[in-house]
């Protein structure tokens, strides 16, 4: 089925989906197709129509560059939201605002962080690593010394176990996506593969665990396995070109890509050879995957294939009927994003979604989808397959499989669940109002 909006020589856009979802390949043909349909859907003013006015900013000096430079005033509301604004004692979460971002990289600022005991005031210089346990020779790490080795940069996400859980409860959050999927972030982490530093060390063939440990005041500590340190995992000192912010592992942190958040070990002080799990407080009592009838996996290492619409979305406003961009990120810690449906009828019929490139391992693919709003009722949903063939659930089985909870009185927003991947459900009404949904 196809349609076609006249604007001058317009050409046509081929429909893929019901409610008005465009062919992604009007994407592809440089804006041509695209802007055709901006014309035909609403008042586009000319250039020439009028002389152009010269604001005051055109008309005075500016202000003098700063030694680091800040976001513009008129950005006051891209910031992080906090669980712990008041500061007391207790966990703090910091939330990526992923509907007022776009791209994939997270700024350095803006990507999200938990402390369960606040953030570390740590020194560099004396800050030190030790690498030790079954090993030929124990070995110690200055920044300045890590720092001399090849260093090696890669993208990657990191998550918290926890994103997500509020889609756990089973009503729906009238919260934006900052809200339900803010403890994720993307981010170039530039560090020293662990492979290398566990090769001087001489590990033990017969190792196959290590313990990670943090130097903020809780020691958090957790069992990573051999193999993976050995796959891709990294010491990582820099992140998106600078060293890390002080609440993502200054001075150095464990990365290990598409694992649990609380993996990629923060203020990494110690990796310890052993050749058992060591069953850490944050890998058994904390951390843990709670399913139906009260039973817990023993490990769930791997974030699943997962996405999510960005804009629009909660918090957003339609203010009139034409074109738009339906736009989100998708990832997989098991490796590259293959494809993303999305659906503008609440799942009665999909289109597949353009993929910006580079589609990258374990990083955020940014998706975009052409959509004609007709000014009708419509839910929005993405659904994304990784290269492993995992696919994104629907959220009945989802639920089937994992269980859903009433929502805490105590906070909205902090639920003992993890691993929470199904879909994200968006409606918009007559008026443009955008509300969360289950569909």
């Amino acid at each position: 089925m196809s349609t076609t909006y006249r604007r001058g020589r317009t050409p046509s856009l081929d429909l893929v989906a019901g409610n008005g979802l465009i062919d992604r390949r009007a994407l592809l043909g440089k804006g041509i197709a695209v802007a055709g349909a901006m014309g035909a859907a609403g008042t586009v003013t000319g250039a020439a129509a009028e002389p152009l006015k010269d604001e005051q900013w055109s008309l005075e000096f500016g202000s003098i560059m700063p030694p680091v430079q800040t976001a513009s005033k008129y950005e006051k509301d891209v910031v992080r939201s906090l669980s712990n604004p008041q500061g007391e004692f207790r966990n703090s979460h910091a939330r990526t605002p992923h509907h007022l971002l776009n791209g994939t990289v997270t700024p350095n600022g803006l990507h999200f962080s938990i402390n369960h005991c606040g953030v570390p005031d740590i020194d560099p210089a004396k800050h030190k690593l030790v690498i030790h346990g079954m090993v030929r020779q124990p070995l110690e790490f200055t920044l300045e010394q890590l720092s001399r080795y090849p260093l090696v940069t890669r993208m990657a996400f990191v998550e918290c176990a926890g994103n997500s859980a509020p889609m756990f409860s089973n009503q729906p959050l009238q919260v934006t996506a900052q809200a339900l999927h803010g403890l994720v972030s993307n981010a170039e982490w530039t560090g020293v593969r662990l492979s290398t530093l566990l090769d001087e060390a001489g590990i033990d063939p017969r190792a196959k665990w290590l313990i990670a440990e943090g130097a903020d005041a809780q020691f958090l500590d957790r069992s990573i396995p051999v193999k993976k340190a050995y796959d891709d995992a990294l010491v990582a000192i820099y992140q998106n070109g600078e060293h890390l912010m002080p609440g993502n592992g200054y001075p150095m942190r464990l990365l290990v890509p598409g694992y649990q958040g609380n993996m990629n070990v923060k203020f990494l002080r110690r990796l310890k050879a052993i050749d058992q799990p060591a069953y850490t407080y944050f890998e058994t009592k904390n951390y843990s995957q709670i399913l139906p009838g009260g039973k817990t996996w023993r490990f769930h290492f791997l974030m699943e294939v997962k996405s999510f619409i960005t804009h629009p979305s909660f918090g957003h406003h339609l203010k009139e009927p034409g074109y738009y961009t339906i736009s989100g990120v998708a990832y997989s810690g098991a490796g590259r994003i293959a494809k993303v449906l999305v659906s503008a009828d609440g799942g009665k019929s999909w289109g597949e979604a353009a993929l910006q490139a580079p589609v990258l391992d374990k990083a955020f693919t940014r998706f975009q989808m052409p959509w004609r709003w007709d000014g009708q009722p419509a839910i929005l949903q993405s659904r994304a397959w990784d290269e492993a063939g995992n696919v994104q659930p629907l959220r009945a089985e989802f639920v089937a499989a994992r269980g859903e909870t009433k929502q805490p009185l105590a906070s909205p927003l902090l639920f003992p669940n993890q691993h929470y991947n199904s879909i994200t459900s968006w409606a918009v009404d007559s008026k443009g109002e955008i509300k969360h949904v289950y569909a």
